[in-house]
């Protein structure tokens, strides 16, 4: 194995997912992308040319694909800057969950079927991201989503997909990471050979990735990088959807039934392996920060006025959640970390 002591470090950047509350990392993502271009002096710069490998769950695999998808015309650059991945989640959230009276009638309000129709949101997809396949984007990645059939936790990975039975086209990647239980519809996609896999949301695994990035990256060489890169040879940025601490009284809960528990379980599984990521990742790398420097960052968001559900996306709750990001990155404390975040990014590019 390489001497790694030497080599510039792997740049990971991890999304947690949350519905449409991707709208807090999107607009985290847009202002660390405009940094990246005021400091370099290059209007064109994206978020793909600096971080080698990007991982998401569910919304945050949809901005993983818009961060990665390459430009027809020159597949060397990004198609979309980063604020674009935001623009689609305000002008098109409203779209997606949006339910109309015989769906909510017979979904039961989402006890009986899936809450939603996917309809809306594979248009916004197809719209997006056309027909390019997993193979086609500019790096590497890992997006959650999980087997049904075989029950198993399924990746979505570009570094694998030369291999036509690991290539998906990237808008069933991204239905898939997002097939939210109760929300959507399991996703039946197929790969390049015709395989079918009926996928649902990473989330009930994963829904910070960071650790699967983490894991997947220890096993891969990266050009002109680490090979086979510890945790000394990386820069992680992992960004969460808005914390969220809604209390469920033991006077309440303590009698609650199966219906009573299916939306409380989902909110407890996210946030409990979001925050149980968090842990296991800053302990790793505490092991080998320098001083009081620590290459991982996590970039968990606040709330602010916004609702925590994770299918609000009204009007009112949209601008709540735009105004959320917008207020978490003008934190003077948040501010020096992007800072710091860019001149890691640039050093190592």
């Amino acid at each position: 194995m390489a001497d790694n002591s030497t080599k510039k470090k792997v740049c990971i950047l991890s999304i947690d997912g949350g519905g449409i509350r991707g709208v807090l990392p999107g607009v985290i993502v847009a202002r660390l992308e405009e940094k990246l271009q005021i400091a370099t002096g290059n209007q064109d710069a994206r978020i793909a040319d600096y971080f080698d490998l990007i991982a998401g769950t569910s919304t945050g695999g949809i901005l993983s694909c818009f961060y990665l998808m390459p430009d027809p015309e020159d597949p060397t650059r990004s198609k979309f800057n980063a604020q674009q991945a935001v623009d689609l989640y305000l002008k098109r959230g409203g779209d997606i969950f949006d339910v109309s009276f015989m769906q909510k009638l017979r979904s039961g309000a989402g006890l009986l079927d899936e809450k939603y129709s996917a309809n809306a949101i594979e248009s916004a997809l197809g719209d997006n991201f056309g027909d390019t396949w997993l193979s086609e984007l500019r790096k590497p990645c890992l997006v959650t989503s999980y087997d049904m059939q075989n029950r198993n936790a399924f990746f979505f990975r570009q570094q694998r997909a030369s291999n036509e039975i690991n290539d998906f086209k990237v808008k069933d990647v991204a239905r898939a990471t997002s097939a939210a239980p109760t929300y959507f519809e399991t996703s039946l996609v197929v790969n390049k050979i015709g395989s079918p896999y009926p996928l649902v949301d990473g989330g009930v695994f994963a829904n910070n990735p960071t650790m699967c990035a983490y894991s997947e990256a220890r096993s891969m060489n990266f050009e002109g990088k680490a090979e086979q890169p510890g945790a000394k040879d990386m820069m992680v940025v992992s960004i969460g959807t808005g914390s969220v601490r809604k209390p469920y009284a033991y006077e309440r809960a303590k009698d609650w039934g199966l219906i009573q528990w299916i939306q409380p379980i989902i909110d407890v599984m996210m946030s409990g392996n979001s925050e149980t990521v968090h842990y296991q990742i800053n302990q790793i790398f505490d092991t080998v920060k320098e001083g009081n420097t620590s290459s991982y960052y996590r970039l968990e968001p606040q709330l602010g006025t916004a609702n925590s559900e994770m299918d609000d996306a009204s009007d009112k709750n949209l601008q709540a959640l735009n105004a959320a990001g917008k207020a978490f990155v003008s934190l003077a404390e948040n501010d020096r970390q992007l800072d710091d975040i860019v001149e890691i990014l640039r050093a190592n590019n």
